[in-house]
């Protein structure tokens, strides 16, 4: 191929075209460079809304290739909380207050189930992006029993806004829904500590309790694809059936057969998926692609995780599943530009040849006010995977 040829073949890739490409573990132009959860190509997004990230989003914009992550909203106005409860679009009540105690703001609701009274607690800073949870609905199976008292009515959903957060992006990238796997809803009704203690000493309830949500999950999930069909789909919450919290086999039992039946109805519908796994993932990676995902990430390095992207790149790309990954946040947000750059370096030495790999930082800033430092250090990242991705 000529120059000239070369040159014009190049100025097609668009980074839509790009990222697909990857996904489908094939080689782009160069490899693809996202940044998270900073999708700059959405007006209202948080990120796009704060004066101390303006120089960075405008920077990620001229040189990344953007996912808006998007998920249609709940089409009722029937809440009185965030969000749905326990999969169901049931009017169940929700009482909520919410409290100022310093920098901290806390809300308190008390759900009214069938079963009786449930209380959660989540609390937020003025100056971090983020929730905590300070007390989850159920703290025993009584209080699962109660949630599950709820009764299911499938959820609604609206997409009128897909076609402004489509506009906005163009070729420039992908639109990417997040779902929770159903071991994950489960689990997430309790604290950490108590739900692995639910799962190991009444694995059969947590059974129920899991079974029981998957079949909202599918039915619900069905209804959203037949609202709309997006480009990719972000299944979460793997993780916590990963080491040292859960042995493999429970892995096995409560993840895969329904992230496996997820991602077979999104394939159906012309989606792609992406599983999220945090964490040591090293027990559970070939259950991970027996799934038939389409892509896995962060990927994180030891001693976060307990796999190098080398070996991660060599078992996924042995199945056609592409890598997303693995550059730690406190990386960026700790670190000189200079180790940045050595840092790309490396995952380009591990992850790039045969292509199927996105160069993508583990997680996102949740500071209000971004720091120099991490503003430089992301822009290191971008300058390093432009030079050192291409193809």
């Amino acid at each position: 191929m000529s120059a000239l040829s070369s040159a014009a073949a190049g100025s097609l890739w668009t980074s839509r075209r790009r990222l697909l490409a990857a996904l489908a573990g094939g080689v782009p132009d160069r490899v693809p460079i996202n940044t998270y959860e900073l999708a700059g190509r959405n007006s209202l997004d948080w990120y796009n809304q704060q004066p101390s990230y303006r120089g960075l989003m405008d920077y990620l914009r001229a040189h990344t290739d953007c996912i808006t992550n998007w998920n249609p909203r709940p089409a009722t106005d029937r809440y009185t909380c965030e969000e749905r409860f326990l999969c169901s679009d049931y009017p169940v009540e929700i009482e909520s207050r919410t409290e100022t105690d310093g920098q901290f703001q806390r809300t308190t609701r008390i759900c009214h189930t069938p079963g009786g009274e449930l209380r959660s607690v989540s609390q937020t800073a003025m100056d971090v992006y983020t929730t905590w949870q300070v007390e989850h609905w159920c703290k025993n199976t009584a209080d699962v029993d109660k949630a599950l008292s709820v009764p299911y009515e499938p959820a609604r959903y609206d997409a009128s806004d897909l076609p402004r957060v489509q506009a906005e992006l163009g070729e420039q990238g992908l639109v990417m829904a997040s779902v929770g796997d159903p071991a994950y809803l489960a689990a997430e009704l309790m604290s950490f500590q108590e739900y692995m203690m639910w799962a190991f000493e009444e694995t059969d309830h947590f059974a129920r309790t899991v079974a029981v949500i998957a079949g909202r999950v599918m039915e619900n999930l069905r209804r959203q694809l037949d609202c709309c069909v997006l480009d990719l789909y972000r299944i979460v919450g793997p993780e916590y059936f990963t080491a040292p919290y859960l042995p493999p086999a429970m892995f096995r039992r409560f993840v895969v057969p329904h992230v496996t039946e997820m991602t077979r109805l999104i394939h159906a519908r012309g989606g792609k998926v992406r599983l999220h796994c945090h964490g040591k993932m090293a027990q559970v990676l070939d259950m991970i692609l027996e799934t038939g995902c389409d892509g896995i990430d962060p990927c994180e390095p030891p001693p976060d995780g307990d796999i190098e992207l080398d070996e991660v790149k060599r078992r996924c790309q042995a199945r056609g599943v592409s890598v997303w990954g693995n550059i730690e946040l406190k990386l960026l947000e700790q670190a000189a530009p200079g180790q940045v750059r050595a840092e790309v370096h490396k995952i380009m030495d591990q992850a790039k040849a045969g292509g199927g790999f996105v160069l993508m930082p583990t997680a996102a800033p949740i500071s209000l006010e971004l720091s120099p430092r991490t503003e430089a250090n992301y822009k290191a990242l971008i300058d390093a995977g432009i030079e050192f991705g291409k193809y």
